[in-house]
């Protein structure tokens, strides 16, 4: 990386504007490599140089980034597979930074998937007491009548326990199939499939289509999207 002025340096680093960190430049608070760096002007390189303020080491802050994938299915929401199959990550390989899934989604679901690499982010949309809820389109086999619906909507009993009451309706009824949109707010392994089947009906087909307050909306299945400033804040507040 080539070298940048020091004053520069410290601003991207967060430490404050640019002529805040020349006043603390000149008053003796910046060392470069332990030497004190009080004069306008110095140089660094932020790749092998050590900047400290007041005995404190510094360094540039991470862009983050807020990623709102469309995912297809066939795909594991993984950084690596051990069986070789495709994973979420090679979707988003143009974007240069650690980014990671928030949540899980099945390798035969496909939608609205989150990655980002801001862990506080993804711990205020994952962790279970902060219920965010999550919004699916499941096509089913036959037809789910009213009484099926009721059933979901007061929780049915699974494998790992009775899940909490759902939001659940019929939006189109096929020849033979009908969709159901079921929203949750708990995150139990494969829990919209097993919550159609403890009711009759096997899924054809699963995708995502909202979390908190995002919907997935048009956006083509395989591509991905950064969140707006105004949708990252809708998501944090809950």
């Amino acid at each position: 990386m080539a070298e940048v002025r020091l004053q520069k340096y410290m601003a991207e680093c967060g430490v404050a504007s640019r002529r805040a960190c020349e006043a603390l430049i000149t008053a003796g608070h910046v060392c470069v490599n332990g030497v004190v760096a009080d004069v306008l002007g110095c140089k660094v390189d932020p790749e092998r140089d050590t900047v400290t303020v007041d005995g404190q080491p510094i360094g540039q802050v991470e862009k983050r980034y807020y990623i709102l994938l469309n995912k297809p299915r066939g795909y594991v929401t993984t950084a690596k597979d051990e069986f070789g199959r495709p994973t979420v990550m090679e979707l988003v390989s143009d974007i240069h930074a650690r980014l990671y899934p928030v949540g899980r989604l099945d390798y035969d679901s496909e939608g609205l998937l989150l990655l980002t690499n801001d862990g506080d982010f993804a711990y205020r949309l994952t962790h279970p007491k902060h219920q965010v809820k999550k919004t699916y389109h499941a096509l089913v086999r036959g037809h789910v009548t009213r009484e099926e619906l009721a059933l979901l909507r007061r929780g049915v009993l699974l494998d790992t326990g009775m899940t909490a009451p759902a939001q659940a309706e019929v939006l189109k009824d096929r020849e033979g199939s009908c969709v159901v949109q079921i929203t949750i707010a708990e995150g139990k392994n494969r829990q919209v499939r097993k919550m159609c089947e403890s009711i009759g009906h096997n899924v054809i087909a699963l995708r995502r289509v909202g979390e908190g307050s995002l919907r997935l909306g048009n956006l083509p299945v395989g591509k991905w999207r950064h969140l707006t400033k105004e949708e990252i804040a809708a998501l944090e507040r809950g």
